[in-house]
């Protein structure tokens, strides 16, 4: 029976936060529940009693679970149960793993399981930020050796004000939605998107929203002294040093000449001799070391690459430090489809293709926020040969949806609203080659892409990446567009993506226990530069704005808005009237609730006339206006003529031509189309029409 409960409490960002421990979950290392507002979120951390044998990495599995009944929701899925988790789960789950394993200790292999589940949550206190904070105080008081305690915080700005932690009524109106991370002294994770924010603004929100965090690792840290557990002992797997430094002596110099390259391919192809021969001899010397001997390879690469870097400012391709890999722009690869872009960075390539739909095609997000739908949708895709292996494609995984994330949250900015452009977007980045930062590629070949198709969006989007290499003493060096093998041996990956004007999205990644102020500072400047060059000279010579037009394989879009009382008889009694207009103008329409109709269709005469009906059923006819009907009877005395579905009126045979007229077949026949003006519309509402006055008329505007 538990019998240690405590708890205690803090002001988060101007709100109360409480934290429970020893109240359930006896049996995990560590667990907690926190509460902030009506949020409620439980962390449990495991980790397995002896390493994993024969893996080369430690091995850590995150899960965020958004249980819907934390909103008082039933799933819609058949089995009415959580299935595969959202793509909002599947992304909060990489932003709590991104700041809490760089603290693990690099030479442990224990199995270590993270499972931050929501409980209850109110619109207004995030639960991704609990959920943070509670797995940091679970890791902190378990006896899981980790070297935090870390905090996280949500970021706005408002009318160029800061806001920390904003509620639902803050967030729809920021401009910009900023996740920081932090240790006490420094910044761990970063993930953002931004209303074309300055490096300035966004480096002191950052800043900001640290000096919140440092309260919170402070108080995290106190109930680690009064509640936490001793860490346990663990089984390290560091390389043998004697192992590494007689490999070292053997095959450093040869090491230097194949990663001395920038060709991906060529690098590969110099060091398997190399890998042999070090087996070769090393096998038989150390049996039960052989996975070590692939460790110490990688640990000789990377100090080459690292030692070049920090005493030579040397880079494997030859590159200065600010200098990007060649570039190339392209669009309309494709026949056929709306828009295709294609962005080419060294060996790094990315072929984006953007197709256009209705509104109703747009996204429905089945999860715990507040955002139910989204129109513009951004898909990436990372096939095995795109870095030359031989792999069967399984689906996106996690990393997929996350750079796909990304590329959306950068362009989501710049998209234009469904007033100015009334369509449902999907983009697709298909990855050709990776070595490094397909993720920014991504954004540029989409960018492209949407200029291509005729998207009106407000300003081309352009990313770029930025490295680090750190020193003992403190010091660092930074480098831009790093590619393969500075991201896996370097210290940081710090991905920007931004206008002319500002940010628009970012992204951090690193291996360090923190970055410092500075290393941010230096990073923007150097991708804001970056950004703009790729802009300026690749880009924009490729497609210098938007096309004016949609292509002509694209649907041809119209909408308008009508009363929501006129809904019901715009769809008519088991939906004849909608489909009887869709049917004969060959057209699909949707509406919203309020009001809102959209009209989607292959010809735009048959989309304007779809268009002129639901205008004409929505809004009652006026005197003076002319309609395109259809002759519905014919009388003795005239012609019925239905302008749109359920309204009909009268054209006198003294009306249907400008001279005399013996018979009305003479003139018109039932199912021919006319034009016709509202001539009266009696106290009964019995509309009369006239043909010669329409045709008078449009002849005259003809004429002036």
């Amino acid at each position: 029976m538990l019998n240690n409960h405590r708890t205690f409490t803090t002001t988060f960002a101007g709100r109360e936060l409480v934290i429970e421990t020893g109240k359930t979950s006896e049996l995990a290392n560590g667990s907690c529940w926190v509460k902030y507002g009506e949020t409620v979120v439980m962390a449990n951390v495991t980790m397995s009693a002896a390493p994993r044998e024969g893996v080369d990495f430690f091995p850590l599995s995150v899960d965020y679970e958004e249980k819907l009944y934390s909103v008082g929701k039933i799933p819609g899925s058949f089995l009415k149960r959580e299935s595969r988790p959202s793509e909002n789960a599947i992304l909060t789950s990489r932003v709590i793993d991104r700041p809490i394993r760089p603290l693990f200790p690099k030479d442990m292999r224990n199995d270590v399981c993270v499972v931050a589940t929501v409980l209850a949550s109110d619109i207004d206190n995030s639960p991704e930020i609990t959920a943070m904070i509670a797995v940091s105080t679970a890791l902190s008081i378990s006896d899981i050796p980790w070297n935090g305690p870390v905090a996280s915080i949500s970021v706005g700005l408002i009318d160029g004000e800061i806001v920390l932690n904003p509620n639902v009524e803050q967030r729809a109106k920021t401009d910009l939605n900023l996740t920081v991370a932090g240790s006490k002294e420094k910044i761990v994770m970063i993930e953002a998107g931004a209303n074309e924010i300055d490096e300035k603004t966004m480096l002191n929100a950052i800043c900001t929203g640290h000096e919140e965090i440092k309260k919170m690792v402070d108080f995290i840290d106190g109930i680690r002294q009064e509640v936490g557990k001793p860490k346990i002992e663990f089984e390290s797997k560091e390389v043998p040093h004697e192992l590494f430094e007689a490999i070292k002596d053997m095959a450093i110099e040869d090491v230097k000449y194949a990663l001395d390259t920038d060709n991906k391919l060529v690098r590969d192809e110099r060091l398997q001799p190399i890998v042999e021969r070090v087996h070769e001899k090393f096998d038989e010397l150390y049996p039960d070391d052989i996975p070590v001997i692939d460790e110490c390879l990688y640990k000789l690469q990377k100090h080459v690459v690292r030692t070049w870097l920090l005493e030579e400012q040397k880079r494997v391709d030859g590159r200065g430090m600010d200098e990007i890999r060649p570039l190339a722009a392209e669009v309309d690869l494709l026949p056929r489809v709306h828009g295709s872009g294609m962005f080419t960075r060294g060996q790094t390539q990315v072929l984006s293709i953007a197709t256009l739909g209705p509104m109703s095609d747009e996204q429905r997000l089945d999860g715990i926020d507040e955002v139910t739908s989204k129109r513009y949708m951004h898909q990436y895709n990372f096939p095995s040969y795109s870095v030359g292996e031989t792999k069967p494609s399984r689906g996106p995984g996690r990393r997929e949806i996350g750079h796909g994330a990304l590329a959306e949250r950068a362009l989501l900015p710049v998209i234009p609203s469904v007033e100015e452009f009334p369509y449902a977007i999907r983009v697709v980045s298909e990855v050709l080659s990776s070595n490094g930062s397909t993720s920014q590629a991504s954004i540029c070949g989409s960018t492209l892409a949407l200029m291509a198709a005729g998207v009106p969006i407000k300003a081309p989007v352009a990313g770029i990446s930025c490295g680090l290499i750190t020193r003992e003493d403190g010091s660092f060096m930074t480098m831009v567009d790093i590619q393969g093998l500075e991201d896996f041996f370097g210290d940081m990956d710090f991905k920007v993506g931004g206008t002319h004007k500002g940010i628009t999205a970012i992204q951090v990644d690193i291996k360090v226990d923190g970055l410092t102020p500075e290393i941010i500072a230096e990073a923007f400047e150097k991708t804001r530069k970056a950004r703009l060059y790729i802009l300026d000279e690749i880009m924009l010579k490729a497609i210098p704005a938007p096309r004016e037009t949609v292509s002509k394989y694209a649907p041809k879009m119209l909408q308008t808005t009508i009363d929501v009382d006129k809904i019901r008889d715009v769809i008519g009694t088991g939906g004849k009237v909608i489909q009887k207009i869709c049917a004969e103008c060959d057209v699909k329409i949707d509406i919203d609730e309020e009001g809102h109709v959209f009209i989607l269709g292959t010809d735009m005469d048959n989309t304007r006339r779809a268009l002129e009906v639901v205008e004409t059923i929505a809004k009652d006819p006026e005197v003076g206006a002319i309609y395109k009907g259809k002759v519905t009877r014919i009388m003795n005395f005239g012609a019925f003529v239905e302008i749109a579905p359920g309204k009909e009126g009268l054209v006198h045979i003294s009306k249907l031509d400008f001279n005399r007229v013996e018979k009305v077949t003479d003139v018109v026949n039932e199912g021919d189309e006319i034009v016709v003006k509202v001539t009266e519309i009696d106290d009964q509402g019995r509309i009369n029409l006239s043909r010669k006055d329409a045709i008078a008329e449009l002849q005259a505007k003809q004429k002036g």
